[in-house]
C-alpha cells in the first residue's frame, strides 16, 4: 500500500527501513534512510504507526535495544 504519495513510499519500504536501519526510530529517520524527506507531512502519522508496529514485532517485550522504546 502507498503510504506517502509525495515520495511514493509503501508500507513495505517503511518496514524494510525499520528492520535494516538501526537509526530508523522516527518518521524523519525513515525518510532519511529511504533517501527522501517529508513533503506535505500527511503520511507522518501512518509512518510512525507502521514503524512502531514493525519494531514491536521485531523486538518483543523483553528487548533492551532502545529502538523499540523511542
Amino acid at each position: 500500500m502507498i503510504v506517502c504519495s509525495c515520495n511514493v513510499l509503501t508500507d513495505h519500504d517503511v518496514r524494510s527501513a525499520a528492520k535494516t536501519q538501526t537509526s530508523a526510530k522516527s518518521a524523519r529517520a525513515v525518510y532519511g534512510c529511504l533517501g527522501c524527506s517529508a513533503q506535505c507531512g500527511r503520511c507522518a502519522r501512518t509512518i510512525r504507526k507502521i514503524l512502531k508496529d514493525a519494531l514491536s514485532q521485531t523486538c518483543g517485550e523483553s528487548c533492551s535495544c532502545g529502538r523499540c522504546r523511542a
